[in-house]
């Protein structure tokens, strides 16, 4: 009896403290078992503390990392609506835009919400330094020499055996690798399209997607995506006989950071199946999930072969190494041709390394420290947008991945806001970007991959406040 009113007294100065914000969104709670320490209870007693916040919604837990405390509901912003793009092909590109967003990168001067990767700070780098040193020693040339045509078979092994985790069961002879996510994606559409054919994509989606698919000749189709659980299953079905493939970026894509359900990535598998459509899936971010545990790809529900899975260690671990792969199905063939005419092999060195650290097992101490990081980055952002931004702003909730996703109202233009906050020393990727349709411009992208801190917090009040002057 004792102890029950102990776990609610705990229980109720905890959820006084958060209430009140002197425990903040994105905030780490102590262990159960420090919370056992410091009121001297037992475990069960502290569990229950524990599962009490939860029930009212005030705190969340992340698996192997902890508990947080959980955006206040009565400070959580509104949820954009399904986007609602027209369903004819285009191709205005802003060009424009999206070279001057990411000419960006690499400056040290600026604070770059644009750019949607982990800062330096969040990589193991000099694990990755010892391994790059090791890989040297290790290799017969130094790594100087090509890599055999399908890529370092080391890494490939170690990619086939992590496909369990998403319900794959790939073998190492199903993978080719890439210099990178965009150079497996760039392989599958040659591999399955011509120019003049329509591929259907997500809307918003990533820049580089709609670059990609233009240099290649083909006409895009934009789907109506919600911004939680991806595309509108009926607006594919409707497009169906307009189409010739399908991307999509199926876990936490950028920038809505959506995760399609399971039974949907089922249905969309078995739907394009049906009419022999080639289905290109972008699993970047898959790794990066907030939940309990990481979802699967379209890839575990292919029995035709017609899922070309595409991923990369670029979000995760090191963006400049270049180093992805593609598991292509019945398309294997017509991929290593292309990679034979178009870059002969992957970076020898590079693949050796991240071979060397996936197979050490610190990969996956890495995950974890990172998932929590971002999962604790997404709070704080939201915490700070729901107090500082003009009202009727709306948010994307994010369950995993590196970026959030922002809808200002109306009045708003996000290209002059990028250009205003541009002299403060803040990038930022308007919503424009993420379309080759005349939409979005009261929307933008944050890359939620920074180091938390006071001056990044200030940063992000200082988009707000430019954003009310505008009003």
């Amino acid at each position: 009896m004792k102890q029950d009113f102990l776990y609610l007294q705990i229980s109720n100065n905890l959820a006084q403290l958060i209430r009140k914000e002197v425990l903040k969104a994105g905030d780490r709670l102590p262990s159960v078992r420090k919370l056992c320490h410091e009121h001297n209870i037992s475990m069960n007693t502290a569990k229950k503390v524990y599962l009490e916040l939860e029930g009212q919604s005030l705190i969340e837990s992340i698996p192997q990392s902890g508990y947080f405390v959980s955006q206040l509901p009565h400070k959580r912003l509104p949820l954009p609506e399904t986007s609602k793009p027209s369903q004819i092909s285009s191709n205005k590109e802003p060009d424009e835009m999206i070279s001057k967003v990411y000419l960006n990168m690499g400056r040290k001067d600026l604070t770059l919400f644009s750019i949607g990767v982990p800062s330096d700070e969040l990589l193991p780098l000099a694990g990755l330094n010892k391994e790059i040193m090791h890989a040297t020693r290790q290799l017969r040339d130094s790594g100087a020499g090509y890599e055999a045509l399908q890529g370092n078979e080391k890494l490939r092994k170690i990619i086939a055996a992590r496909s369990i985790s998403w319900g794959g069961s790939l073998h190492e002879n199903d993978l080719v690798t890439t210099a990178g996510g965009m150079n497996a994606l760039a392989f599958c559409m040659m591999a399955v399209a011509k120019p003049g054919d329509t591929i259907a994509i997500e809307s918003p989606v990533y820049p580089g997607i709609l670059q990609l698919a233009g240099s290649i000749g083909l006409k895009v189709l934009e789907l109506p995506t919600h911004p939680s659980t991806g595309i509108k299953i009926e607006a594919l079905k409707k497009a169906i006989h307009k189409i010739d493939l399908c991307l999509l970026v199926t876990n936490f894509s950028t920038p809505l950071g959506s995760c399609m359900p399971d039974e949907n990535k089922k249905e969309v598998v078995a739907l394009l199946a049906k009419h022999n459509i080639p289905l290109i899936e972008d699993d970047l971010y898959g790794d990066l999930y907030f939940g309990s545990h990481r979802p699967k790809c379209c890839k575990s529900f292919d029995k035709n072969g017609t899922v070309l899975l595409c991923s990369s260690v670029s979000k995760t671990l090191a963006p400049g190494y270049r180093v992805g792969w593609v598991a292509p199905g019945r398309y294997k063939e017509q991929i290593l041709k292309l990679k034979l005419a178009h870059a002969i092999s992957s970076p020898t060195l590079t693949q050796e390394a991240v071979a060397n650290y996936l197979k050490s097992g610190r990969y996956e101490n890495h995950l974890r420290k990172l998932r929590k990081t971002l999962y604790s980055n997404y709070q704080h952002y939201a915490h700070t947008i729901s107090q500082h931004f003009p009202e009727g702003t709306k948010t994307s909730r994010p369950q995993g991945g590196l970026t959030l996703w922002v809808e200002l109202p109306k009045k708003i233009d996000t290209t002059a806001l990028y250009n205003l906050a541009i002299k403060h020393k803040i990038s930022i990727a308007p919503g424009r970007m993420f379309t080759l349709q005349n939409q979005y411009e009261n929307c933008m992208r944050l890359g939620i991959g920074l180091t938390w801190s006071e001056e990044l917090r200030s940063k992000l009040i200082q988009i707000g406040r430019l954003a009310k002057m505008m009003l």
